[in-house]
Formats: C-alpha cells, structure tokens, sequence
C-alpha cells in the first residue's frame, strides 16, 4: 500500500499551500488519480480524471486509487480481517477463511461516484482508510451472506462433502455481490479480469472448506479411528474363521492326532529328515 502514503504526502504539501503557479501529481501505473478544483475563493469542483502525472493548481487537491486486481483475505496470517463465523442448518458454529478477488471500477464517472459517497468517508485515498471501508463493504455484506446460505446445509456436508462444498461457495458468492452491490450503491466492485469497459462482472470468491470446532474434530478423528479398528478385527476374525475350517478339513482327512502332526510339522515344531528306501535309520536317546 506504499502508492497510498507517496500520494498522501503529495496532497499534504499542496494543502500546505506550496507558491507555485503549477503542481503534480505522479500517479503509480496501478493507480487512477481524480482531480479537483479548491481555490481559497472557489467551491470544490470535479476537474481531471487520469493516470500518469496529473497537473493542478497549488490549491487544488489530487486522489488516487488502486484500480486492477486486488483482495479481500479473511482468515489467516497477515489477513485483512478474521475468519468469519457461520452456523448450520444444525446449528453448529463453523469458521470460514477465503478471499475476494475484485478490480475497483476505474470508469471514470463511477469512480468519482465511488470517491465523493464512500472514498471521502472513509478516507479510502488512504491506506487505514481503504482498509475500513473494505471491511465495510465487502467484509460486512460476505458475513451475512456466509451466514444466510450456510443455514441451508448440514455441518457435516460443508465439512466432508466435496459437491456441497462448491455448491455453497457458489451460492454464497452469488448472494454476497447482491448484497455488496446494493449496500455499494452502484458496480463499484468488479470482475478481477474487469477492463474498465463493458459488463463490470461479479468479483471472484474462494472459500476454504468450513471447519467446526476442536472438539467436534476430536471427535470425528476418535470416530474414525473406532471405525478403523473395528474394521482391522473385522479382518482379523475373518481369518481366524478361515483357519478353524481348514483345521477341520485336516481333521477330516488325517484324523485329530495326524492333524495335530501335520500342524506341528508345518510350524517347524517336528523336523523331518528323510531317509532313502532300504536305508538305516539309527535314533540315539536317552
């Protein structure tokens, strides 16, 4: 946000009252500057519009705003504002982190719009002042849509099903630019691919999957794992039943004692040497 303090200290200096007959204003490439008249014995009025350097009167008073991409992130480190929190359709709390892809509108009738009804009250030319009103106006509008549209599910759907969860990020997007257009005013909010010409488009949001509290993950991780276990003896005893029915065939063919040799002999129990036909045979004891 460095462009918003470099054109602050440019304006500081013009409402210093600098003796020049002529000023400007460099406005970065990923900025759009607004300029106004304010002479000491004038009204203020609209003037200028562009990008570059903007030339004014000593009096006159320039502000910029970012105009491309930009981003709302909720959720996270170094994030414009905390994970929001939602509750399911079976009341169960959940916290959502995502972020807002938009491109301010840059047109230049909307954005003088934009700056004389929200930029002037929030001081939105400003770095704390952008940040404010993106809460405001963004921030604000996706908490209650987030909320409106998660009611409408159950925790365990948004948390493990992959087709709900797309299913309500798009229906929480879909909400979230009505509500912001029609706090707004007006398409203040566009498309992240937006030009500056033609439909303004809906600004993209990429939600992460919603996450219920510790204890209920806790609690899904120790059901799953009962789950697992029980399937691992499931497994176990299946084996177990097959070996009992090979033991009983084996009785049926060698007898119980013939089978208790044969079994013997298979574990290793018994070695077995074998001794060529008419050979002797000598067995030391003791």
């Amino acid at each position: 946000m460095r462009y918003l303090r470099a054109l602050t200290a440019g304006v500081a200096i013009v409402a210093l009252g600098v003796t020049t007959t002529s000023c400007s204003a460099s406005i970065a490439p990923d900025q759009k500057g607004l300029e106004y008249n304010a002479g000491p014995l004038s009204s203020t009025t609209f003037d200028d519009c562009g990008t570059g350097r903007i030339w004014h009167g000593p009096a006159d008073k320039v502000f910029a705003y970012p105009v491309g991409q930009r981003t709302y992130r909720f959720g996270g480190k170094g994030a414009d504002s905390e994970a929001l929190h939602v509750v399911s359709k079976d009341d169960l709390e959940l916290s959502v982190e995502g972020v807002a892809t938009f491109s301010l509108n840059d047109s230049c009738a909307t954005l003088r719009k934009f700056h004389e009804e929200i930029g002037l009250k929030y001081e939105a030319y400003d770095e704390d002042g952008w940040a404010e009103m993106l809460r405001t106006y963004i921030g604000a509008p996706l908490d209650r849509a987030l909320d409106e549209v998660s009611k409408k599910y159950p925790w365990q759907d948004l948390y493990s099903d992959p087709d709900t969860k797309r299913k309500w990020e798009t229906e929480v997007g879909a909400a979230v630019a009505q509500q912001v257009n029609a706090i707004a005013g007006d398409n203040f909010f566009c498309a992240p691919t937006y030009t500056g010409s033609g439909d303004c488009g809906a600004f993209l949001l990429t939600l992460q999957q919603p996450v219920p509290p510790d204890n209920v993950r806790n609690a899904l991780a120790a059901a799953q794992q009962a789950i697992e276990d029980n399937n691992t003896q499931e497994n176990r005893n299946k084996q177990i039943r097959t070996e009992i029915q090979a033991l009983r065939e084996l009785v049926k063919v060698l007898g119980p004692n013939g089978a208790v040799l044969y079994q013997a002999i298979k574990d290793g129990r018994i070695k077995v040497v074998p001794v060529p036909a008419g050979g002797n045979l000598n067995i030391d004891g003791e």
